[in-house]
């Protein structure tokens, strides 16, 4: 805990077990309450391997999207009673040690959310991002500033914390299965007025870590520039839009899966620590 804040870790997977065990390791635990691990039908053995770490583990029962696992994260982490929720990736490109920082800006209170920025202190390239990625990368935030009226380093990390009040007040429904969820949310962040802190993050790219392909970074720039493009006439109140609406925020609904425990999917099966279910 910080401040008398529960933390809870949660790591979006999918085919994460070349890398997950270093990261889980570097999760400094002092402070963290509780790590949750969604898994989104991996075909590897992701599964087994948080099993054996004692990770409290759900598994989507298909492969859902990057977009769905999160709201699957965050529904079983506001479960959970958790007051701070933050949302790292088990391919050790982020450095988990920076939880703490990062849950402790949550915790004081001054910050809604916080991201962990790769641009800040110029880490990047440093670290290995592909120069047509960094370009994208600075073309899509300076695009989305404009539009956005905010001044983020970048709107394309994937480590965040949030607070409990976020995950419960934002539309998350609302937001896509796809990877353009975490933009979504960012501009959601901005629209509802929330506080957004950042901190510099250094990353690693390397063979094991997830990457999505040239073909899928594009889709995704095109959601990046649709969702920036809705929130400015969404702004001028020259269109409606369910992000920014008072759709419903995540529900804390559990059904009974086969082997008797529960989740808060019909599409998933929980893996209690210990569990001998050997689904994956």
């Amino acid at each position: 805990m910080l401040n008398g804040k529960k933390i809870t870790v949660v790591l979006p997977a999918y085919k994460a077990e070349k890398t997950l065990k270093q990261t889980y390791d570097s999760i400094p635990r002092d402070v963290v309450d509780h790590v949750i691990l969604v898994d989104d039908a991996s075909t590897d053995s992701t599964v087994a391997l948080a099993r054996q770490l004692g990770i409290q583990t759900f598994c989507h029962h298909k492969n859902l999207g990057y977009g769905a696992n999160q709201k699957t994260c965050y529904r079983e982490a506001l479960a959970l009673g958790s007051d701070i929720v933050v949302m790292l990736h088990p391919d050790y490109q982020y450095d988990p040690r920076l939880v703490t920082a990062m849950a402790a800006m949550v915790a004081s209170d001054i910050y809604d959310a916080v991201l962990g920025s790769r641009i800040l202190g110029r880490s990047a390239l440093r670290g290995g991002m592909p120069v047509y990625k960094y370009i994208s990368n600075r073309a899509l935030t300076f695009f989305q500033n404009c539009l956005c009226g905010a001044k983020l380093s970048e709107y394309h990390t994937g480590y965040r914390a949030f607070s409990r009040r976020v995950l419960e007040r934002l539309p998350l429904l609302a937001n896509s299965d796809d990877f353009v969820f975490d933009n979504q949310m960012l501009a959601q962040l901005i629209a509802f007025g929330f506080q957004i802190g950042e901190i510099s993050c250094p990353t690693k790219y390397m063979p094991e870590a997830s990457s999505i392909s040239f073909r899928r970074s594009v889709i995704y720039g095109l959601g990046v520039l649709k969702t920036s493009l809705r929130y400015r006439l969404w702004k001028w109140r020259l269109l409606k839009s369910n992000l920014f609406g008072d759709q419903p925020a995540l529900r804390l609904i559990h059904n009974h899966c086969q082997n008797g425990t529960t989740a808060a999917n019909a599409n998933l099966t929980m893996l209690p620590e210990g569990s001998a279910d050997d689904h994956g």
